[in-house]
């Protein structure tokens, strides 16, 4: 029989419907029962794409036995952290101070008040691994609930203490320097792999934010080691098993050091990120690799993350048959099967053999770059090309036969406003009308579906909007209109950009300390008010808004905006230099901050000018154009009947110009 479950529009709680656990969705209702039974509330947290959280529900929520001392002796509660990230974020916090580290599944035990005693990850249903099995900790709880609760209450007591303090933030002076921004390089630049590119050891995740400060700070100094380590880390990423090397797209993240084995879920954001990260890689240095790897990554996004309605799903699992990449890997047999011609060629390219290179399977990379490999076999790389190019549709068909991995086609706000973002950019800069199409559709679909008139909702699934929208919501879909607006000078996409940072100031700022809570003035009263700084496997919401809201504030002349992006970097100042890799988005936009911005508003028409300005990488740059009252295009006017760019930088505006040759040389005086 189902349990509560089944009601719910999320897929990872869907899977857990028919458990034999008497689960409750987080909910008023469950919280009253624990508090009338005076029973302790198991709270598990997880999403559909993890990996260990489908192996704790088949060995334990799955058993008979282990679900009956659950419900025996606890109020049992499932959370989607995909649709709560709000909870994830309080629990996952008090399970660090805890234990020391996190990770999904999260296991939390609670007063019924909601106040965390004791939690965990994983746990086996026997012990093993160094770790209690789940039956005997649930017996050890139960019984210290019972018979220990002074003790237990004590504990959550002092622990939600620590969870105030932690959500605390000094305030900084405010005062930003390039120093900054060297100490940060320099900090990156200790952890860089220089053989296998990214940062620290295994396992690696994909470093995009730090790669993008590092990007903006080689074209800040004309320094070229941080273009170094942007370069080899892109080049070695584009090249593993990490990247889906025929359909396209990035896995989660390497298990090694050196890209090869992935944890094979692909998500959204990553995605975006990535996509976004290659692009301004390929603006900046002309490397084809990059573009190449940019449109595969959206092409991969539209084919297989896009609803019908315009609006991108969250992720594809790692499983497939129940075994993590079966999907994605091969026999040598079967590739030299569909491939035919030139098999034996492309085996040693991709790196296929006999026994494998993962668990007797192959993971396709390409252990050698094309350059390299091609003098190997003293072929051209336009012969390869050719043999590569007719290869991947074959491969990519027969795959297509196999058992495709499960995808959660709940549609996120914030996720979407990432690739919202990745979208816009690459129309602008690549020309590419279709993802103009993409990326306005988008758009439309949030509005259409996850805006209730006022606000912002979290999360779309079965025609059902839900949950409050989080400050990353508000910063992740007003940056990707932003950029939405400066593809196609629409200016609506502007003014619905303009009224998100507003929601943003009047509902989510800390007015005392600087920066932007996590969850709105009227969200649920939480055990906590959380206020989260870091870039993780997202950029975090303060770091967004405070990047969006100077952007705004250059375009608008809303001197509000910048004060309040001020206010955030003040706040965590102390820290961005020290703990730069978990900083990258906040740094670049921090990178704005100290500019000097450039600002470009063309009047009377775009004309060749504004394909001049695309050519560029000029991260420091909001450009206006057309028809408006807006600040930056105010009084400005065409020279002669003539499209015509006025450029301004420090506080000061050159002599508007309509020749794209003297257009251009202002960009490159202006870009230092």
């Amino acid at each position: 029989m189902p349990n509560r479950l089944i009601h719910e529009t999320s897929p990872y709680l869907l899977q857990h419907s028919h458990n034999p656990v008497d689960w409750y969705a987080w909910s008023d209702e469950a919280l009253k029962r624990a508090t009338d039974e005076n029973k302790p509330i198991l709270l598990s947290i997880g999403y559909s794409a993890c990996h260990w959280c489908h192996v704790m529900e088949h060995e334990s929520f799955e058993n008979e036995q282990i679900a009956k001392l659950m419900n025996d002796n606890f109020i049992n509660i499932k959370v989607d952290r995909e649709e709560r990230p709000d909870l994830d974020q309080v629990y996952m916090t008090a399970v660090q101070i805890m234990t020391g580290s996190g990770g999904w599944p999260l296991t939390v035990f609670l007063l019924p008040n909601g106040e965390p005693f004791y939690g965990g990850t994983y746990f086996p249903p026997d012990d093993r691994y160094g770790r209690p099995g789940f039956p005997r900790l649930l017996m050890n709880i139960a019984e210290a609930y019972r018979t220990r609760r002074d003790e237990v209450q004590s504990n959550a007591q002092m622990l939600r203490q620590h969870l105030n303090q932690r959500m605390q933030n000094g305030r900084g002076t405010g005062t930003l320097s390039a120093e900054l921004l060297d100490q940060a390089a320099r900090s990156l630049s200790s952890r860089f792999d220089p053989r296998e590119g990214g940062f620290g050891n295994a396992p690696k995740f994909p470093p995009s934010m730090s790669i993008d400060f590092l990007l903006r700070y080689h074209y800040r100094t004309h320094d070229e080691h941080p273009l170094e380590m942007s370069t080899v880390t892109l080049d070695k990423m584009a090249y593993g098993g990490m990247y889906d090397q025929v359909g396209g797209g990035f896995h989660r993240y390497s298990t090694d050091d050196r890209w090869l084995v992935p944890h094979f879920e692909k998500m959204l954001y990553d995605n975006a990120l990535l996509a976004r990260v290659y692009l301004d890689a390929f603006r900046l240095t002309g490397k084809p690799l990059y573009r190449r790897i940019t449109e595969e990554i959206l092409d991969f996004v539209v084919r297989e993350m896009r609803d019908p309605g315009g609006g991108f799903y969250s992720t594809q699992d790692a499983d497939s048959e129940g075994v993590e990449g079966k999907f994605y890997v091969w026999e040598r047999e079967e590739f030299l099967e569909v491939v035919e011609e030139g098999g034996e060629l492309l085996a040693r390219y991709y790196n296929v053999t006999d026994y494998g290179n993962w668990e007797h399977h192959n993971i396709l990379n390409v252990p050698r770059p094309p350059e390299q490999f091609c003098k190997l076999e003293k072929i051209t790389e336009q012969d390869l090309a050719v043999k590569v190019k007719a290869a991947l549709p074959r491969l990519y068909a027969a795959r297509e036969k196999r058992v495709h991995p499960g995808r959660d086609e709940k549609i996120l706000t914030d996720w979407n406003g990432l690739a919202l973002r990745a979208f816009a950019d690459a129309a602008a800069f690549l020309q590419r009308d279709d993802y103009r199409k993409v990326a306005e559709e988008n758009a439309s679909f949030i509005f259409d579906k996850l805006w209730d008139g006022k606000h912002l909702l979290h999360s779309f699934k079965d025609g059902r909007a839900r949950f409050n929208a989080y400050l990353d919501d508000y910063a992740n879909v007003a940056d990707g209109l932003l950029a939405l607006y400066q593809l196609t000078f629409d200016e609506r996409w502007l003014r619905q950009s303009e009224a998100l940072a507003q929601i943003i100031i009047e509902r989510f700022a800390d007015e005392d300390q600087g920066g932007f809570y996590f969850t709105a003035l009227d969200h649920e009263e939480l055990i906590t008010r959380t206020k989260d700084f870091f870039d993780n496997a997202t950029p975090s919401g303060n770091s967004v808004a405070a990047d969006v809201l100077l952007r705004l504030s250059a375009l608008l002349g809303r001197d509000d905006f910048r004060t309040h992006a001020e206010q955030t970097f003040a706040a965590v100042e102390s820290h961005l230099a020290q703990y730069a890799s978990g900083f990258g988005r906040m740094l670049a936009a921090v990178d704005f901050a100290i500019g000097p911005p450039m600002e470009i508003a063309l009047a009377g028409g775009t004309g060749q000018l504004l394909a001049a300005y695309r050519k560029k990488f000029l991260p420091r740059t909001v450009i206006a154009a057309g028809e408006s009252t807006i600040a930056l295009l105010k009084d400005r006017k065409a020279i002669g009947g003539k499209p015509t760019a006025y450029v301004c930088q420090n506080l000061a505006c050159k002599q508007p110009v309509t020749d794209v040759a003297e257009f251009e040389k202002l960009l490159e005086e202006a870009g230092g």
